[in-house]
């Protein structure tokens, strides 16, 4: 089986290339190491079944061969890198998406489209489940990370209803684990960067605002479930994943602070423009569908990245 992973080279594509690795897949991953770092993809080079192309999919995509698997993952996904690179996010989620359904629909393949919670904006309801439209500012600051993944989305499923692409989309829920960026601006990475060098913990509003936090190989357990899921009409429409363990963002500062045993305090900021309220997934069809629910608990899942984070020696 071959296998072809856009933006194999940042935190989550490179944990998915791992994992297909581990399954026997050949992998092409390809990215221009925009957000992605060719260290989370460093143990791999010199695997036969690995190779990396560095390569912006905006462009025409071609990949020789058969291919049985295109997995979507290239964007930027934390807000410092949309803000920063507003243009360059709605391309990959456009154009991006377009060359990539393109690849699955000449080679036949599968496609996995990595979506994101995002979708749902600023919910008005709790938990989300795929059955909620969302309520989205679709000129606001993060409209161009938002409504890049809501049009892929819509394309994915042209793709499927007019050309009878098999296709898969998972909408992700916060994740963390190792291979986070120590500067992505995600509050994870933020928390613990500030708190292993005994800076403050910058919190933007009150602290109240909630997060569901799913550890990576999770996540990554999830998507490959739903990958190798039998073609069925279940598989239609989008899926989430993520931990649906609701926690305030104050709380996960202060679990930070414990675990690291730092003498750093929290200090307040502004909420950010369309900063979501609350944000915890509904996962019945995850478990109903795919027989897939979160394991690791939030406390294991920050030891294990703060233990990365101590070894960058920040």
């Amino acid at each position: 089986m071959k296998a072809v992973v856009t933006g194999g080279a940042g935190f989550l594509g490179s944990h998915l290339c791992d994992r297909l690795i581990e399954m026997d897949y050949e992998v092409i991953c390809l990215d221009n190491l925009l957000t992605g770092n060719t260290a989370n993809i460093a143990h791999l080079i010199g695997n036969s079944r690995f190779k990396f192309i560095n390569y912006n999919v905006v462009d025409y995509l071609f990949v020789d061969g058969v291919v049985d698997a295109v997995l979507h993952f290239a964007s930027p996904a934390s807000p410092v890198d949309y803000l920063e690179m507003p243009i360059q996010t709605l391309k990959v989620g456009s154009l991006g998406t377009y060359r990539a359904l393109g690849l699955a629909k000449e080679k036949k393949a599968r496609f996995l489209l990595a979506s994101t919670s995002e979708v749902y904006g600023d919910p008005l309801v709790n938990p989300q489940s795929e059955s909620y439209w969302g309520n989205a500012n679709p000129i606001g600051p993060r409209s161009v990370y938002d409504e890049a993944k809501r049009f892929a989305e819509a394309m994915t499923m042209a793709y499927r209803r007019y050309h009878q692409v098999d296709t898969r989309i998972v909408r992700i829920f916060n994740t963390y684990g190792p291979r986070m960026r120590p500067n992505d601006g995600r509050v994870v990475s933020n928390f613990i960067v500030q708190a292993l060098q005994r800076k403050p913990l910058t919190i933007y509003g009150d602290g109240l605002q909630t997060r569901s936090f799913c550890y990576v190989s999770d996540l990554i357990r999830g998507i490959v479930a739903l990958l190798t899921a039998p073609p069925s009409d279940e598989m239609q429409t989008p899926i989430n994943l993520g931990n649906p363990e609701e926690r305030t963002v104050l709380d996960l500062a202060k679990k930070v602070v414990a675990l690291t045993e730092t003498s750093s305090t929290i200090e307040y900021r502004d909420l950010p423009i369309d900063d979501p309220h609350i944000r915890c997934p509904d996962i019945t069809r995850a478990k109903n569908i795919l027989g897939w629910r979160p394991d690791v608990s939030i406390d294991q899942g920050l030891e294990r990245t703060i233990e990365y984070f101590r070894k960058l020696q920040l």
